[in-house]
């Protein structure tokens, strides 16, 4: 760890990443209960999960997460993730510091979207170690817009539609301002590790014992349902619970109902840790 800084409720901590450095913010707690490892989606940064770490500091955890290599403040090319296994290996280390600085805790791996996918393929190279796992509208099975993307000789720049995210128009207004969100077009590198990981996790099998909670809007039409459902099938082990919300969008935590979502994920946590 090069650093850590305090300020506004949260620290930063600095760590030297697989690809340079990585700003990781920890929302810290007293007495912790366990530790919720945040991992964020493509093209944004932790910042955006203020309200998710509040809600679970509240209800007794630790919150960490990166900025991933090439978003936010991290060092990198924007959007560049030429390895995911770069990026899992990067997530480890914030797991090793969590675990440092709250010794004997269990650890939740939390993903969304791209950070679905990583936190899938963290779960099979990591898991033994995790107490549970969640994954909110994973990018996962057949989700073709890297493929598409890549059939054409000169990326077309494909701005996300912020309508998409949530059903509360202040949510895509504030993504659209956001100067650590990036707004331009993908990366030919980027997507083609898309491909590369999402086959990766495919072949790789179960999470085994490892408790799972899958949660996705039914409208989602960035990640739609029915490609991550094929994903989430493949990794399913004895202990799945599955949620899923009639009208949300891709953004599930930012959601209109995202209360109802974030109750969920803490009686599936509760639930975890009492057995």
């Amino acid at each position: 760890m090069a650093d850590a800084r305090e300020r506004y409720g949260h620290r930063e901590h600095t760590l030297d990443g697989t690809r340079g450095r990585v700003v990781v913010r920890e929302w810290p707690c007293e007495r912790a209960r366990y530790v919720a490892l945040l991992v964020h989606g493509y093209g944004e940064h932790i910042g955006r999960y203020e309200y998710v770490a509040g809600v679970l500091g509240a209800h007794g955890a630790a919150v960490f997460g990166p900025d991933h290599m090439g978003h936010g403040k991290s060092a990198g090319e924007r959007v560049l993730i030429e390895d995911f296994e770069d990026v899992v290996t990067d997530v480890h280390a914030v797991e090793e510091l969590a675990r440092a600085a709250y010794p004997g805790v269990p650890v939740v791996l939390i993903g969304h979207s791209m950070g679905g996918l990583i936190a899938a393929r963290y779960a099979q190279r990591y898991g033994t170690g995790l107490a549970a796992l969640v994954l909110s509208g994973p990018v996962l099975g057949t989700w073709e817009l890297p493929r598409a993307l890549l059939a054409y000789d000169e990326l077309p720049d494909v701005p996300i539609d912020t309508g998409l995210l949530s059903r509360d128009p202040e949510v895509g207004a504030v993504y659209a301002a956001d100067p650590l969100v990036w707004h331009g077009p993908f990366r030919r590198p980027t997507l083609e590790a898309f491909v590369r990981t999402l086959e990766t996790v495919s072949k790789s099998g179960d999470v085994g014992a490892l408790p799972l909670l899958w949660v996705h809007g039914d409208d989602d039409r960035i990640v739609p349902l029915p490609a991550s459902r094929t994903g989430v099938g493949e990794l399913r082990g004895p202990d799945q619970v599955e949620r899923v919300y009639p009208g949300a969008r891709h953004e599930v935590f930012n959601e209109t109902n995202k209360d109802e979502v974030l109750a969920d994920v803490t009686a599936f946590v509760d639930r975890v840790l009492a057995s």
